[in-house]
This record gives C-alpha cells, sequence and structure tokens, in this order.
C-alpha cells in the first residue's frame, strides 16, 4: 500500500506542476482579454478549469501526503536509536587488600 501512495505522490507532483506551468501569468496585463470567448470550457477560456483542477489536485496531494506519513510512520515506528547496539563495559572494581594473617582491612594514613 505504501508504495501505491509512493508512486501516486510522484505522479500527482508531476501533472499538478504541469498544470501549473500551463496557466497564464496574472502579469500578461490586457493580454488575458485577448481571445474568444467561445471556448470549449466555457465563456471564462480555460483558466477557471485550469484553477479548479489546481484546487483539486493540490488537495489530493495534501491527502495523499498525510496518508503518506500515517502509514510509513505505522510500518516504520522504529528509530535507529532502537537499532544501535550497546557496548556493555564491565566495570572492573579493585579489590580491597585484606591482611591475611588476620583479615582486617588495612587503616587509612592519618593526616598531620
Amino acid at each position: 500500500m505504501l508504495q501505491v501512495l509512493f508512486i501516486l505522490q510522484i505522479i500527482l507532483a508531476i501533472v499538478l506542476t504541469i498544470i501549473i506551468l500551463l496557466q497564464k501569468s496574472s502579469s500578461i496585463g490586457l493580454g488575458a482579454y485577448s481571445g474568444s470567448n467561445e471556448s470549449l470550457f466555457g465563456a471564462k477560456g480555460p483558466q477557471g478549469f485550469l484553477a479548479k483542477l489546481t484546487f483539486i489536485l493540490g488537495t489530493l496531494f495534501i491527502i495523499n501526503t498525510i496518508a503518506l506519513g500515517y502509514m510509513y510512520n505505522k510500518e516504520h515506528n522504529k528509530s535507529l536509536i532502537d537499532e544501535v547496539k550497546v557496548k556493555e563495559e564491565k566495570k572492573i572494581i579493585p579489590e580491597v587488600p585484606i591482611k591475611k594473617e588476620t583479615n582486617e582491612v588495612p587503616a587509612a594514613p592519618k593526616n598531620k
């Protein structure tokens, strides 16, 4: 399922980019009004259709992105830190010297 959503994400990104590039810039001034009112897409021409299509594809792109994030987090909920092996170091505690004759610990030196 994750692969299907990923492929759909790539297709949506490519189609959305093409649709955005097909739209006319808003800075062309009066050139936007030169053209016939008779069009396949209606009186406004293809601009209204392309704007609606861009909105729909953008919404699908966002929904697919959220679904991809959710599915990926659900399947791969492990962190890289979980895979790091912790090397356990054994702490070597030095043994306290014991007098063999009396089994007593030697006294600490006295400060002068």
